[in-house]
């Protein structure tokens, strides 16, 4: 139990981290010496608050155009516009920006002017949700930290667009077009750092491959994903929260092993056609399996056993580490089986 409790607050606490690393580097303030050096202009279309002089708000206000942003600037808040394009003249001296919001405009990938973003060097905020964008926005700069693209019409993630930004530690893909051809085996190579990844809501039959190894976080909610390759939690030693619900899985489609998978903490498998109880690992805390096609729980075929490595045996001390069970909408009929609780000891709730 110690130990599951460590590995949690070890995932929080790396997840916490990446955030407050850039929220501090955000969030810093120049010295006062600096301010000299900054010229206090207001572009006319927006607001400039006087407690908060490096912000610029420009949002709601039917821009068609993004205006020439001071030097001064870092955080652009330009959401719910009809903005179409971003020239790089409108950046030329924005070279503070750590923060755009582009969200809820009309921005497309022929709009994107080679280099308009690239040149943002101290960039880590993109939001660029509820765009026209049809593929993943390229060159981004480098020291991009989080890339939110939900809800466009991405298709394409051309060769190279992930290559350099090894300081990414989010991409947000959720609600877009994108298909099986849309990924190669090097399409998220250069994400060295990379600890959530959301594309659900696509029309993926197919697990993407070769995701990055530190990915903590994966969702692929609402597509049609059919199966799951063996050994493919193997590239992905670090996950620890895997949402799969809303799919097309069924028991041929899983691994030998289902999801006996050390790191995974939370698995979230609802709205599937399993008929089987999944085999999961001995550290798994949530399981979520409501709306399937389950008929019974076995409790002896889906209880972990003990570890064979010693390393593993004192974790084992205080039995399978599952609290929260979610049987719902399946073909089971109460009442459960006692010995479900024999050996999920920790369990405090079972929804059936």
């Amino acid at each position: 139990m110690a130990t599951t409790i460590s590995f949690l607050i070890w995932v929080l606490f790396i997840t916490d981290t990446a955030w407050t690393q850039s929220m501090r580097q955000v969030y810093d303030v120049y010295e006062p010496e600096d301010w000299s050096m900054h010229d206090f202009s207001c572009p006319r279309e927006c607001f400039c608050p006087p407690s908060f002089p490096t912000a610029l708000y420009c949002e709601n206000r039917g821009l068609k155009e993004i205006p020439a942003i001071p030097s001064r600037i870092w955080y652009l808040y330009l959401e719910n516009n009809l903005i179409e394009t971003i020239p790089e003249k409108s950046f030329v001296n924005a070279t503070q920006l750590r923060w755009i919001n582009l969200n809820k405009n009309k921005i497309t990938n022929y709009g994107i002017e080679k280099g308009a973003l690239s040149q943002l060097k101290k960039l880590l905020f993109l939001f660029l949700e509820d765009n026209e964008l049809e593929e993943v926005p390229s060159p981004l700069p480098r020291s991009l930290e989080q890339l939110q693209l939900a809800r466009n019409k991405v298709s394409r993630i051309p060769q190279g667009t992930f290559s350099n930004l090894e300081n990414l530690t989010l991409l947000d893909l959720q609600h877009n077009k994108l298909l099986d051809s849309a990924f190669q085996r090097d399409t998220f190579k250069g994400l060295k750092n990379l600890m959530q990844l959301n594309m659900a809501k696509n029309a993926l039959r197919n697990m993407p491959p070769r995701l990055p190894a530190n990915t903590m976080q994966l969702f692929l909610d609402n597509n049609s994903i059919e199966g799951i390759p063996e050994n493919y939690f193997n590239v992905i030693p670090k996950v620890a929260f895997l949402r799969l619900n809303h799919n097309k899985l069924s028991d041929a489609g899983l691994p030998s092993r289902g999801f006996d998978v050390s790191s995974i903490l939370d698995l979230q498998l609802s709205h599937n056609q399993l008929t089987k109880f999944p085999q999961i690992s001995a550290r798994l805390q949530h399981l979520h399996l409501d709306h399937n096609k389950i008929r019974s729980v076995n409790v002896s075929l889906i209880c972990p056993t003990p570890p064979t490595l010693h390393a593993e045996q004192d974790f084992f001390i205080h039995g399978p580490q599952l609290s929260y069970l979610r049987l719902d909408g399946n073909e089971i009929k109460p009442p459960i089986p006692m010995d479900l609780m024999t050996c999920f000891k920790l369990l405090q709730a079972v929804i059936i």
